[in-house]
């Protein structure tokens, strides 16, 4: 009879990983690397830089991971820009990037202070992959300055991810087009969201073809959520609600988001529902950019709160 000694077992023990349960949630940075440097590379996350600056990611970037501009996946549609792609287009590029319905994905960006919205790529994406039926995603909390910062491992070298297979049903659910918009928004428990900063949703910016926001809306500016100093990192759970909280947002609204092209949107609708636990939370994907593209829609100034 053979035996193992304790430190062998050890070893063999620290070099296994219990395979993660899918869920679309954050990861911290140290659970990350753990996942990334797997020993057995079959079950290694699928991991996608989603920064829109190639050159950041030929800079430094994660082990492993596969750059997937954001703004790949959308483009002008009838003459509003940033609409997100038909679906046949929109799979054709998951695939190549290797979105695989049986693995783990971490999604990240980089940027850590405002005017920096690097975070929104990621929650971009995060929400293109969901609403292709990808049940298995994790937002890196902190992002690539959260690793760098740690002193964490990165690399210039690129990784092509092999041709990827998504699910064979999506999520559609999870987006709403303007029509139901419409339909929805002045129903008594429709709680109606504007991501963007506060100077826009009161229409005092040079940004927008009108000014204002959807009548009804509340404000929230996605920031909110995050630290400070580090604008891919998530603030405590318990101050996170409270904000939320202040604002009116609980859980027993029907809660629809939405802000300027939809990453803003993209943001809070990942939080809502993925982190805080929000039983209906919906993104609205054309956003403002496309409503106030509709000169027969009215627009409002004046500051909303929850009824």
């Amino acid at each position: 009879m053979k035996f193992v000694s304790i430190a062998a077992c050890f070893v063999l023990t620290s070099l296994w990983i219990a395979p993660l349960q899918a869920e679309i949630t954050v990861i911290s940075c140290e659970d990350a690397r753990r996942l990334i440097e797997n020993q057995n590379t079959a079950e290694r996350p699928i991991v996608i830089d989603t920064r829109g600056g190639y050159k950041d990611y030929f800079r430094a970037h994660l082990p492993t991971a596969h750059h997937l501009n954001f703004d790949t996946l959308r483009g002008t549609d009838q003459g509003v820009p940033v609409q997100y792609l038909p679906d046949d287009l929109t799979k054709a590029l998951l695939i190549r990037a290797g979105i695989d319905r049986n693995r783990t994905h971490i999604l990240y960006a980089t940027g850590d202070k405002l005017p920096n919205d690097e975070i929104l790529s990621t929650s971009m994406v995060a929400y293109v992959l969901e609403k292709f039926g990808v049940t298995d995603i994790r937002v890196l909390d902190g992002g690539l300055a959260e690793w760098q910062r740690l002193k964490l491992p990165t690399t210039q070298e690129y990784f092509g991810n092999p041709s990827g297979k998504l699910p064979e049903s999506g999520n559609s659910k999870i987006g709403i087009d303007i029509q139901e918009l419409l339909s929805l928004k002045d129903k008594p428990n429709v709680v109606l969201v504007d991501a963007r900063p506060h100077n826009e949703y009161i229409g005092e910016d040079d940004v927008w073809l009108r000014k204002g926001h959807i009548p009804g809306a509340i404000s929230f500016h996605w920031a909110r959520l995050m630290e400070k100093d580090n604008t891919h990192k998530f603030i405590a759970k318990d101050k996170a609600l409270a904000e939320l909280a202040s604002a009116g947002l609980i859980k027993d609204k029907e809660i629809i988001v939405y802000c300027g092209t939809s990453r803003e949107g993209s943001l809070l609708r990942f939080y809502l529902d993925h982190v805080a636990g929000f039983p209906k939370v919906r993104l609205y994907e054309g956003s403002w950019k496309e409503y106030a593209s509709i000169k027969k829609y009215p627009a409002e100034t004046q500051v909303n709160k929850v009824k």
